[in-house]
C-alpha cells in the first residue's frame, strides 16, 4: 500500500471517529464545510438529509418542504414534484431541477481550496451549468457518470431503462465502470439502454424543450447579475448572492470596511432578522433563512454595522479578516447577561473574541419560538458570549412533506413526454404549473401512464420496487454507483474507470485506473474519495 493511499485513510478514519465523538453542532467548525444554496424555489420542493442508500425507497428518510436559500450541504437530497428548483455553488456553478426530478449532493469536498462535486439525479431531468476550470464536477444517472473540470452546459435525463446527457456547451467526459470513457463536446449526446448489449450511443443532442429553455434564461440572467455584482466581491471563488444583492439592493462606501449594502425600500427602523425563520441541522445547529431572493450572504457571511441616519448595513468583509469566506449558520452572536438576559446581536466586522459584541449598543434581539423582538436600550452591563442559542428559544420553521413519488418514465416515451409538456408553464400566482389552455399541469407519472417501464439491467432488492402515484408501473430501481473524483482514481482497489485527471482545464482521457467507490451509505458532511 502505497503512503499516500495510507495517509488518505488514516485521515478518513480520523474523520468518521471525529464526527462519532463530536462536539455539539453549536462548536462545529465550520471554515471548511462547503454548504451551498437552494437560490430558486418554483412549486412544490422537498429535502431529506443523510439519506442512506436510495432515497425513494428508504421509508426511514424525513421529508421537509424546502424554501429558499436553504442551506445544502452534503448528503441532503432535493425533490421536485409540480415544481422546478436551482441550486447555486460557491462560485456561480448552478444545477437546475425539472419537474418530478431528485437530485442528491452525494459528495461536496473540499481539498486545498481545490472543490470537489459529485452529484447523483435518481430520478428526472437535471441541467448544470459549470463555469471553473480549477474544480471537479460530476453528475452521475443510472447508468454513467458526467464529469467535467471545465466549463460545461450539460443536462442528464434518468429513466427507468436508461440515461441520457445532452452537452449544451463546452466539454463532458462520460464514465462508465470497465468501459473506455467518451468525449462529448457541444451538441452531442451520449445514450445508454439499460435493456440492451451495448456500450451506448453518441449522437446529436436533442433540439430544446421547455425546460431547456427555462435554463438558459436563468443561466443567462444569474450570470449577468454575478458578473455586475462581483466587482463587490473579495474573491473570485466565491460568488454565490452577489447577483442577488445587485439585483435588489444597493451598495456604498463606508469608511473602515470598505463597501456595505442594503435592500432596497428600507428605512432607518428596519431589522434584517425580522423576515425569515430559524432551522436546525445536525451538523452546524441551529440556522436562520432569509425569505428574501437577496437573503444569502448576509445571514451566513460578513457581518452588520448600524450606520447613522442610514440603519443596518450588510458588510462582506475581507479574506483576511475570515469574514466573508466563514460560513456562519447565522450572522449573530448569541449573548447573556449577568442578569439572566439573553439574545442574539448581528455580528459586527470588528468583533472580537472574548469581549461584548459591538452590536449590543443597538439594542438587543430575543427570540421566542419564531417571533423575534428587539430591545432597543440594554441596562446590563456584563455580557458574555454564547456558543449556540438558549435551549428551547427557537422552533424550527420548516413543515414535513410526503415522499416524493417514483414516477415512471422510459427512453422509447422520452421524446413524446417531452413533446406534451413543452407548452408547460409555471403560474406565480397560483403557485402551480399550468399548460397552455390554463389549465394545471399533471404530474409526469400521469401524462405518462401508458408507457410500460421496461426490465432494468439489475434489479435491486424487493424493498426498492414501489408503485408511483395513480399505480403507474415502476421498475425495480438500478444501483448507483459514482464515478470516483479524478484525484482519487491513482488508487488500486476494485473498479476500473477511465477519465479526466486533470483540472487545468484541459480534459483528457487518460488510461484505465482501479479504484473503488466509497459507500453511499457514509455519509458525513467530509468528502468521499
Amino acid at each position: 500500500m502505497s503512503v499516500r493511499h495510507s495517509s488518505v485513510l488514516v485521515a478518513g478514519a480520523a474523520f468518521l471517529l471525529a464526527l462519532i465523538f463530536a462536539t455539539p453542532p453549536a462548536s462545529a467548525d465550520l471554515s471548511h464545510a462547503r454548504i451551498i444554496r437552494l437560490s430558486l424555489v418554483e412549486g412544490d420542493v422537498r429535502f431529506t438529509r443523510d439519506s442512506h442508500g436510495d432515497p425513494l425507497t428508504d421509508s426511514k428518510n424525513l421529508w421537509e418542504a424546502a424554501t429558499l436559500n436553504l442551506p445544502i450541504r452534503q448528503g441532503y437530497v432535493l425533490a421536485t414534484d409540480n415544481g422546478r428548483a436551482t441550486v447555486e455553488f460557491e462560485n456561480g456553478a448552478m444545477a437546475f431541477l425539472n419537474q418530478n426530478t431528485v437530485l442528491e449532493f452525494y459528495d461536496l469536498s473540499l481539498d486545498n481550496g481545490t472543490r470537489t462535486t459529485r452529484l447523483i439525479v435518481r430520478q428526472g431531468s437535471a441541467s448544470f451549468y459549470v463555469n471553473s476550470s480549477a474544480d471537479y464536477f460530476s453528475v452521475t444517472g443510472g447508468d454513467f457518470t458526467a464529469e467535467t473540470t471545465a466549463h460545461a452546459t450539460f443536462r442528464l435525463d434518468n429513466f427507468d431503462d436508461g440515461s441520457t446527457v445532452n452537452v449544451i456547451a463546452g466539454h463532458v467526459e462520460v464514465l462508465r465502470k470497465n468501459q473506455n470513457a467518451a468525449s462529448l463536446t457541444k451538441g452531442q449526446s451520449f445514450s445508454f439502454n439499460a435493456t440492451e448489449n451495448s456500450p451506448g450511443n453518441i449522437g446529436h443532442a436533442a433540439s430544446a424543450d421547455d425546460f431547456d429553455r427555462w435554463v438558459k434564461s436563468h443561466i443567462d440572467s444569474a450570470t449577468a447579475a454575478s458578473n455586475a455584482g462581483s466587482q463587490y466581491s473579495h474573491s473570485s471563488s466565491y460568488t454565490s448572492g452577489y447577483g442577488d444583492l445587485y439585483t435588489y439592493g444597493s451598495w456604498f462606501p463606508i469608511a473602515g470596511f470598505g463597501y456595505g449594502w442594503q435592500p432596497f425600500g428600507v428605512g432607518l427602523g428596519w431589522s434584517p432578522f425580522a423576515y425569515g425563520g430559524w432551522f436546525e441541522d445536525p451538523f452546524f445547529g441551529w440556522g436562520f433563512i432569509g425569505n428574501q431572493p437577496w437573503g444569502w450572504l448576509p445571514y451566513h457571511y460578513g457581518a452588520w454595522l448600524f450606520q447613522p441616519g442610514i440603519g443596518w448595513v450588510w458588510a462582506p468583509g475581507t479574506i483576511n479578516s475570515g469574514g466573508r469566506t466563514t460560513f456562519h449558520s447565522a450572522t449573530v452572536a448569541w449573548v447573556r447577561s449577568t442578569e439572566g438576559a439573553t439574545g442574539f446581536v448581528p455580528l459586527h466586522p470588528a468583533d472580537a473574541h472574548g469581549k461584548a459584541p459591538i452590536n449590543l449598543a443597538q439594542g438587543l434581539f430575543t427570540a421566542s419560538g419564531s417571533a423575534i423582538s428587539h430591545i432597543a436600550s440594554v441596562t446590563q452591563t456584563q455580557w458574555k458570549t454564547e456558543k449556540s442559542a438558549p435551549a428551547g428559544a427557537l422552533r424550527d420553521s420548516l413543515v414535513s412533506a410526503a415522499k416524493p413519488a417514483q414516477v415512471s418514465r422510459t427512453l422509447f416515451s422520452s421524446t413524446s413526454s417531452a413533446n406534451s409538456n413543452s407548452s408547460l408553464t409555471f403560474d406565480a400566482k397560483a403557485n402551480r404549473f399550468t399548460t397552455a389552455n390554463g389549465s394545471t399541469a399533471r404530474s409526469a407519472a400521469t401524462s405518462s401512464s401508458s408507457f410500460t417501464a421496461s426490465a432494468r439491467s439489475t434489479v435491486s432488492s424487493p424493498q426498492e420496487v414501489a408503485s408511483a402515484r395513480r399505480n403507474d408501473t415502476v421498475a425495480a430501481r438500478r444501483t448507483f454507483t459514482p464515478a470516483p473524483a479524478a484525484s482519487a482514481r491513482s488508487f488500486s482497489f476494485g473498479d476500473t474507470w477511465s477519465g479526466t485527471s486533470s483540472s487545468s482545464g484541459k480534459t483528457t482521457t487518460t488510461r484505465s485506473t482501479t479504484t473503488t467507490a466509497t459507500s453511499s451509505t457514509a455519509r458525513s458532511s467530509g468528502g468521499r474519495h
